[in-house]
C-alpha cells in the first residue's frame, strides 16, 4: 500500500503531527477531540471524547482523573460508530499515558469491531527525544515502506539539524541554570520523560525529574530544597493563559516568596500544551523554547509572547 492509499486515523496530537512532518496531512482522515495542529486539522472528523470535565482547577480535574481511572481503563472514549464510518487503513494511538490519549485497549477493543477491513493500528511510546526518531520512521514505514523510510529520514535529519545548532551554542556557555519544570501544580508534579534531556540540551541542570521516567510527584519541601534558579511552569494539557490563572495556588504558598527564582523573576509560563507534553516534532521547538528561557543573552528563536512568557512576580 502506497501513502497516497492510506486512510489515516490519529488519536493523539504528537501522531497527527508526525503525519504532517512526513508531508501525509492530506491523508488524514480522521483524528482525537485535542489534536489541533497544523492548522486545519480541527476540521476533521473527531473520534474520541474526554469521560470526565475538563474544565475547572488542575486540583479539580486531578480529582475527577483520579476517581475516573479507579474504574476504567481509560479516560477517554472512542466513537466506535464514527471510527466504522472513516474505513480506516491505519490508526496511530499511543501506550504512554493513560491520561495522554485514550488508551492501547480501548483502541484494539474498537478495532476489533471494524470488519472485514482491519486497520493496522500503531501504538506510539516515546520516553526519550531518540524515541521520537523511532516513532517517525515506524510511521512512515508502516505507511510507505522504504520510500516513506527515506521521506522519515530527511525529516529526522532536518529535526537534528536544529537541535545540534541550539547545543553548539548552549554547551559553550560557562553558566548553567539550575531549573524546576512544572508539570501540574495542584498536586505539584515535575516534567519527566524527554523534559530533563531538553533542560540538559538547553543549558541547564534539571532539578527534579529523571530522563526517560515518568514524571514524578514532588513536594513544596523539596521544592525549596533545591531552591532553583529558574522555574518553568508547563502544565499537561494548559496553554499559557490557563497556566497563570493556576499559578494563584504557588503564589499563595508561604514558602513561594523565599524561592531564589521568585526573588530574580525567573519564573516562566511556557505553552506545554502546543510544545513540551507532545513526544511529536515540535519537541525541537521546545528544546529551542528552553534555550531561549536560560541564555537569553546567547541565543534567540522568537518564540517570546507565543510559545513563553515571563511570569509577572508582584
Amino acid at each position: 500500500m502506497t501513502a497516497s492509499a492510506c486512510r489515516i486515523i490519529s488519536l493523539i496530537p504528537s501522531a497527527t503531527e508526525i503525519v504532517d512532518c512526513l508531508g501525509w496531512r492530506d491523508r488524514l482522515v480522521g483524528c482525537s477531540h485535542e489534536c489541533d495542529y497544523p492548522p486545519g486539522v480541527e476540521g476533521l472528523p473527531i473520534c474520541t471524547a474526554p469521560k470526565f470535565n475538563p474544565e475547572g482547577s488542575s486540583l479539580e480535574v486531578h480529582q475527577r482523573v483520579t476517581d475516573l481511572l479507579q474504574s476504567a481503563l481509560s479516560v477517554y472514549t472512542v466513537d466506535l460508530a464514527r471510527l466504522k464510518s472513516l474505513n480506516p487503513t491505519h490508526v496511530l494511538t499511543q501506550a504512554q499515558c493513560e491520561v495522554c490519549a485514550v488508551s492501547l485497549d480501548e483502541v484494539a477493543r474498537a478495532v476489533a469491531t471494524l470488519v472485514p477491513q482491519t486497520p493496522k493500528v500503531l501504538s506510539l511510546q516515546p520516553a526519550v527525544l531518540n524515541d521520537l526518531w523511532h516513532d517517525i520512521r515506524t510511521v512512515a514505514q508502516a505507511i510507505d515502506g522504504d520510500a516513506g523510510l527515506a521521506v522519515a529520514e530527511t525529516a529526522i535529519a532536518a529535526l537534528q539539524s536544529r537541535i545540534e545548532h541550539c547545543v553548539s551554542v548552549t554547551q559553550e556557555l560557562a553558566h548553567r541554570p539550575t531549573v524546576a519544570c512544572i508539570e501540574w501544580i495542584a498536586p505539584l508534579m515535575a516534567a519527566g520523560n524527554w523534559v530533563p534531556e531538553l533542560v540538559q540540551l538547553a543549558g541547564g541542570q534539571n532539578c527534579f525529574g529523571t530522563v526517560g521516567k515518568h514524571s514524578p510527584w514532588m513536594t513544596w519541601e523539596e521544592l525549596t530544597a533545591a531552591n532553583p534558579d529558574v522555574i518553568v511552569a508547563m502544565p499537561c494539557g494548559y496553554d499559557m493563559e490557563k497556566t497563570r490563572t493556576e499559578m494563584a495556588v504557588l503564589i499563595q504558598h508561604p514558602d513561594w516568596d523565599d524561592l531564589k527564582a521568585v526573588k530574580t523573576r525567573r519564573v516562566y509560563l511556557v505553552d506545554g500544551n502546543q510544545y513540551f507534553n507532545r513526544p511529536g516534532p515540535r519537541l525541537v521547538d521546545s528544546l529551542e523554547i528552553l534555550a531561549e528561557i536560560f541564555h537569553p543573552q546567547a541565543i534567540t528563536f522568537g518564540y517570546e509572547s507565543q510559545g513563553w512568557q515571563q511570569f509577572q512576580i508582584g
